[in-house]
């Protein structure tokens, strides 16, 4: 391939966690487990979902969009990196790696929307519950979760564009267990500049009106629920909210780690260890928090239970 806009690369080199055979057979082990419950635990919830009428709600809506972000965000890095653990030439081709990077970020920016759905949504039930169902039609939820995906997409589309119109025409070992913008980036030998003030203002766009959404919805729910009289009241409202705010805690914690710290205190190998925690971690956590927290799940899964023992016999 020529230079210029174009790449001298035709393929890169993952490099991993880590190059102990030892320790890998380890995170082998470990990560398969914890991707199997993620995929299990997701897939699960969103069957759930659909054959319990009794949540076929707004909530449980926007709930079984974010298991299946979570389940397709989390298997569009994971299994490839379950098998480069086994390899030993972990090598991704050129236009395999421009996908990855699109997917990740596509289902990146659809979780942190989503998030902020789901706190609006917590909003409107908790300070306006006597509207709820008018204003939050099925139409409505169904037009900005759509939205999402459009957005996403796009965004997901824009960067990976600008990160694969830069030239790679020396090193092509990628410091990472995946295809990511911040470790390509590092490897360009083009001018990088326009690419990392695109990604930095993009990146903090998107964490931030997405975070703004989420603290004034909890902001107003708060308030709300200091004009409960009744304890049993605020727990109730409180308890609602306790596993979106989990979630929400631990993926923009670490998303603000990530994208939104100084390039001079930037660290590619703690960038990786983070990454493990949103790509691996929350995606297994997220189902098993909102099954573990909510009642309502709780009691759809013992019903769906009860249901196949009674079948069985």
């Amino acid at each position: 391939m020529s230079k210029g806009n174009h790449s001298a690369v035709s393929e890169f080199i993952l490099l991993g966690l880590t190059e102990n055979a030892e320790v890998q057979a380890i995170l082998f082990g470990v990560f398969l487990v914890v991707y199997l419950t993620s995929v299990v635990s997701n897939l699960g919830l969103i069957v759930l979902i659909q054959v319990s009428p009794q949540l076929h709600t707004p909530m449980y809506f926007s709930l079984s969009h974010l298991a299946a972000i979570d389940f397709t965000f989390t298997s569009s890095v994971t299994p490839n990196m379950l098998m480069n653990f086994l390899r030993e030439i972990t090598s991704i081709t050129f236009y395999a790696c421009a996908i990855q990077v699109c997917c990740f970020i596509t289902f990146l920016v659809c979780e942190l929307y989503l998030l902020s759905i789901m706190a609006y949504d917590r909003y409107v039930a908790i300070c306006n519950p006597l509207l709820y169902v008018i204003l939050m039609p099925r139409k409505l939820c169904i037009r900005m979760i759509a939205s999402t995906y459009v957005y996403g997409f796009t965004v997901g589309l824009v960067q990976t564009v600008g990160t694969f119109r830069l030239s790679f025409c020396d090193s092509n070992m990628v410091n990472h267990f995946y295809c990511d913008d911040v470790p390509l980036i590092a490897l360009a030998c083009s001018d990088t500049h326009i690419k990392e003030l695109m990604l930095f203002i993009i990146a903090g766009i998107n964490i931030l009106c997405s975070l703004v959404i989420v603290l004034i919805s909890y902001l107003f729910i708060f308030f709300t629920i200091l004009r409960i009289h009744s304890a049993e009241g605020r727990q109730k409202a409180f308890s609602t909210c306790a596993s979106h705010l989990t979630c929400i805690t631990m993926f923009y914690g670490t998303i603000i780690f990530m994208y939104l710290q100084p390039k001079s205190s930037h660290s590619l190998n703690l960038d990786k260890f983070a990454s493990v925690f949103y790509v691996v971690v929350i995606p297994m956590l997220n189902p098993l928090i909102y099954s573990l927290r909510n009642q309502d799940v709780k009691s759809a899964l013992k019903r769906i239970i009860e249901k196949l023992c009674l079948t069985i016999k």
